[in-house]
């Protein structure tokens, strides 16, 4: 396994339409070693192959209940339901966060590392990432969906009125 490099804001493999992954191989389940052990050493909360400059359709996601890693390969979304409204920032936008809305629930459909096909749901935070990140899929990132980043005294009284529950 080994670090792979996160590409940022401006690089052209940010703004591409992944393609499908046709090969489920060795070289594939390194990638997703590779991007697995990127995503843990940036503390992020998911990773898009396209954020190391690979153009396929797989991401990484953790779960926040299991604290387990999610390997989708060629995922879509097959439903989702209701909203939130919260904090987002990205690895390949770093230090920038924004506000944005998402669907509260979301079903996924895609493969795992060896071809087979399952079905994962996500609420919350499980269901913004799971957005999140096939948007990087499909060349589209969350500053698309915000009005403007927050500045750092916005962003500190955000995070201060979250954790009053208000």
């Amino acid at each position: 396994m080994a670090l792979r490099k996160i590409v940022e804001q401006g690089d052209e493999c940010l703004t591409k339409v992944c393609r499908p992954v046709t090969s489920f191989d060795k070289r594939l389940h390194e990638l997703l070693d590779d991007m697995t052990e990127t995503l843990a050493d940036a503390n992020g909360a998911g990773l898009a192959a396209p954020q190391v400059g690979v153009l396929r359709r797989l991401c990484i996601v953790m779960d926040e209940e299991s604290g387990e890693y999610l390997e989708l390969i060629n995922p879509e979304i097959v439903a989702q339901s209701g909203e939130q409204t919260g904090l987002e920032g990205c690895l390949s936008v770093p230090g920038k966060w924004g506000i944005v809305t998402r669907p509260e629930k979301v079903r996924v459909r895609a493969q795992d590392r060896f071809g087979d096909w399952f079905e994962a749901e996500g609420e919350g935070l499980n269901a913004r990432c799971f957005c999140h990140e096939l948007e990087h899929l499909d060349g589209h990132l969350y500053t698309e969906h915000i009005d403007h980043f927050l500045s750092d005294e916005e962003l500190r009284a955000y995070l201060e009125a979250e954790e009053r529950g208000e």
